[in-house]
């Protein structure tokens, strides 16, 4: 602020001196008159005259002289002395002065905004205090001013240190507390180019994207969001921001994709658990997916009901007979047979599949010895034929094989 104001005094001291020093020096000056030229121009004309007669260039100096004296005499004003100049006084600078300065401060207090500045500078004095405020969980919390004076400082203290990436972290969180989108996108997307690989950054710009109301914000937080789920894919955060972000944009089936895989990791007596169920149902509703169903009914051969294992665990996974890789997967203890079962989107094993997108699917009835995932030699299994899905249906499986 002192520098502000010494480049002010400095622009003003200029302004007075381009005022005054030059009537300074005009004073000084020295007034010639027209008759102080006249004989100037006079004795140079003689001299010329001299010069030239030495060189013989004219003749006649006299009549010279003489027409010369004559035109000298012509030129003066008959009865008429010359007006003398009377030089400005000094003192009479000091209101011009003083007006110049007046004028100057009065339109910078009228139009420069030494409001802002003053309070501008408040706010930076505060900053300290606001950081803290914020670094302490049990402190008093922030009303709104104080947030709005937050980012105040935080974009003035991000002007001398752009790299700060915290910062332009809180700056987004300010942003979105202010819900300034425009704000809150543009400091995460700095944060992001600083920090691309922080987690904390990621799904901080991601949540921002996903709230956006421009589409194409909307499906860069996406692709964002499902990147991050293949590098952790229990992370409920991720989850629940790419359920939200895909029921946004009415993209039901992975919505309740993500969320069923929600429900499987929260644990029992999770309050999140029912809000989630609702979310779900909701979903259905809105896409007419709540009817998405498949029964599968399960017999054994007379082969596999003399060698079956006393215990083991049944799975049941779903394919679209193109790929091996399993849209849906049920998991069952060891139980009475003939079986029948459920399976619905519920049993999806990644957000993207799910089992009402699939148009013709392929199922394995499988009983592992061990209780892996993974087929062990031993384990007996039957598989359904290729058959047409529209939302409903059932398949009949008979366990017929065992694996060599």
């Amino acid at each position: 602020m002192s520098i502000f104001w010494l480049c002010i005094v400095v622009m003003l001291v200029i302004a007075l001196a381009l005022f005054i020093v030059p009537v300074i020096r005009g004073d000084r000056a020295e007034h010639t008159s027209r008759d102080a030229l006249n004989k100037a121009f006079y004795h140079h004309r003689l001299t010329e005259l001299e010069e030239d007669e030495a060189q013989g260039v004219v003749d006649e100096r006299p009549a010279h002289i003489q027409e010369l004296q004559e035109n000298l005499l012509t030129d003066i004003p008959a009865g008429q002395a010359p007006a003398a100049i009377h030089p400005i006084g000094r003192w009479t600078l000091v209101p011009g002065a003083i007006l110049l300065v007046i004028i100057t401060l009065g339109l910078y207090l009228y139009a420069g905004g030494l409001g802002q500045v003053s309070a501008w500078n408040q706010v930076m004095q505060h900053m300290p205090d606001l950081r803290q405020r914020i670094a302490d969980d049990h402190g008093a919390p922030l009303t709104a001013a104080d947030v709005q004076d937050l980012g105040l400082g935080l974009r003035t203290d991000l002007q001398a240190n752009p790299d700060n990436v915290q910062d332009w972290v809180m700056l987004g969180r300010v942003g979105m507390a202010l819900n300034n989108a425009a704000t809150a996108t543009q400091a995460y997307a700095h944060a992001y180019q600083l920090a691309p690989n922080d987690m904390s950054v990621k799904l901080g710009y991601a949540e921002v994207l996903t709230r956006s109301s421009d589409p194409q914000d909307n499906l860069t937080g996406g692709n964002l969001l499902r990147s991050m789920l293949e590098k952790s894919q229990g992370d409920l955060r991720v989850l629940s921001l790419l359920a939200y972000n895909e029921y946004e944009q009415g993209h039901y089936p992975q919505a309740i994709g993500a969320w069923e895989v929600m429900l499987k990791i929260l644990p029992a007596g999770d309050k999140r658990l029912e809000m989630v169920s609702a979310s779900i149902a909701q979903a259905k509703q809105k896409a007419g997916l709540d009817q998405v169903k498949l029964g599968v009914n399960v017999t054994l051969s007379s082969a596999a009901q003399q060698k079956l294992p006393q215990d083991g665990t049944v799975f049941i996974s779903v394919t679209d007979g193109t790929s091996p890789v399993p849209v849906a997967v049920k998991k069952l203890p060891m139980s009475r047979f003939p079986l029948a079962v459920t399976v619905d989107d519920s049993n999806a094993m990644m957000p993207e599949r799910l089992l009402s997108s699939l148009h013709q699917l392929k199922v394995r009835v499988r009983i592992s010895q061990n209780g892996l995932a993974t087929p062990a030699t031993g384990d007996w299994y039957g598989d359904s034929p290729l058959t047409d899905f529209a939302g409903n249906g059932q398949v009949s499986i008979e366990i017929n094989q065992q694996v060599p």
